[in-house]
């Protein structure tokens, strides 16, 4: 799904530093473009319908397939809370991959009520709201929740949050989530080449 940032973003004054942060021209801006992660699967360790489900997650396998694994491996599996709330985020993963955000957010809701510890339950759910679109604020609570509970991949969070804070207009905070997304995997492109619209200026700061 494609978000653009509005033309004419106003600059953002960042005080008492002096420092200024003005975007570039706007661009259109890919949501975890497809180089990058569209959420964190969680690790099902040992066999069975579990773990394949997870698999099928991470690796982007046929979604029917994946999504007819989980529903077994769900209803079938004597799995711990734990493991049950892990299988609907990765099942609610399968189903972003399908388009299906309804679902995903219904998954991830269910994963929640059923271990709300979990963190990559709410960054995953954030992720899913921010696709849905329009609901930027819930997506950047949701994204917020999730990076406290130190997720296996905050920099998905970060990345994830900086765009809904774009879009919400709080460019100061965008600025700084691109940022730590680039710290925490330098690898990763995505947040880099978005960080490039962005210039910062010192301007004098005045003495009393």
């Amino acid at each position: 799904m494609l978000f653009s940032i509005p033309d004419g973003m106003e600059e953002f004054d960042m005080q008492p530093n002096g420092i200024r942060m003005v975007p570039a021209l706007a661009l259109g801006l890919a949501i975890l473009s497809t180089g990058a992660p569209a959420g964190a699967a969680i690790t099902i360790l040992g066999g069975g319908l579990a773990r394949d489900c997870y698999l099928s997650a991470e690796t982007k396998r046929d979604t029917g397939n994946a999504l007819a694994t989980c529903d077994r491996a769900l209803s079938e599996e004597p799995l711990s809370r734990r493991d049950r709330a892990a299988t609907l985020v990765n099942r609610g993963i399968i189903h972003m991959q399908a388009r299906d955000l309804d679902r995903a957010i219904a998954d991830y809701d269910l994963a929640i009520r059923s271990d709300p510890r979990i963190g990559e339950a709410h960054v995953n759910r954030g992720i899913a709201l921010l696709h849905r679109g329009g609901r930027d604020q819930e997506a950047i609570a949701a994204l917020s929740k999730g990076l406290a509970m130190n997720p296996s991949r905050p920099e998905v969070a970060y990345y994830s949050r900086a765009v809904a804070h774009e879009l919400a207009g709080n460019t100061r905070a965008a600025y700084e989530d691109y940022q730590a997304a680039a710290a925490l995997k330098p690898d990763w492109a995505d947040p880099v080449e978005q960080l490039k619209r962005f210039s910062v200026e010192r301007k004098p700061v005045g003495r009393g």
